[in-house]
């Protein structure tokens, strides 16, 4: 992978846990991955079978990078486009994507933006996984219309896997935390 400064790749224990949650088989999956920085994500999603996973990233350096090894595994299902990750899913249309990943520069303060534009796009049964240096309570989510469905800690990073209010149950706190 790239080593950047500044460029903070979601743990392989966080990687992990995320797609345990979401299933092994993405198949037919339409994902974004708005701040995709290494891709991994992305990345992974498109592994699982997605059938189209957009990947943007802001930073020429890193895009280059993504569209090499796009290139060299022949990923066809994903797109990488270099653009600025809040814009792209506002220009999505409304309840078209089944998966957004959010992983913003923690110190940029885009949580909100990016969660405002992310839960628009994703599909009424889909999710927005949010990666973020604090735990979001469904409280501070209230204004998306969002709630957590998942939650894990590692170490500095939390790890959200969050749905539409009202769609399926939130898990409970324990489950929550697993």
């Amino acid at each position: 992978m790239f080593d950047k400064p500044g460029l903070r790749p979601t743990p392989d224990r966080v990687r992990e846990t995320l797609f345990n949650w979401l299933g092994h088989d993405l198949t037919g999956w339409n994902c974004v991955d708005a701040f995709a920085g290494t891709g991994a994500l992305g990345l992974e999603a498109a592994s699982r079978g997605a059938s189209q996973v957009l990947i943007v990233e802001q930073d020429p350096e890193l895009v280059a990078n993504l569209r090499a090894i796009q290139k060299r595994l022949a990923a066809t299902s994903v797109q990488v486009q270099r653009a600025n990750g809040i814009s792209v899913l506002a220009s999505l249309a409304a309840e078209s994507v089944d998966l957004v990943l959010l992983d913003p520069p923690f110190e940029a303060k885009l949580f909100d933006k990016a969660l405002a534009s992310a839960a628009r796009a994703t599909k009424a049964d889909g999710f927005v996984y949010l990666e973020a240096p604090t735990a979001w309570s469904d409280a501070q989510l209230e204004p998306f219309d969002l709630v957590v469905w998942r939650h894990m800690r590692a170490g500095a990073v939390h790890a959200h896997l969050l749905r539409r209010r009202g769609h399926g149950q939130p898990a409970s706190e324990d489950a929550a935390k697993a």
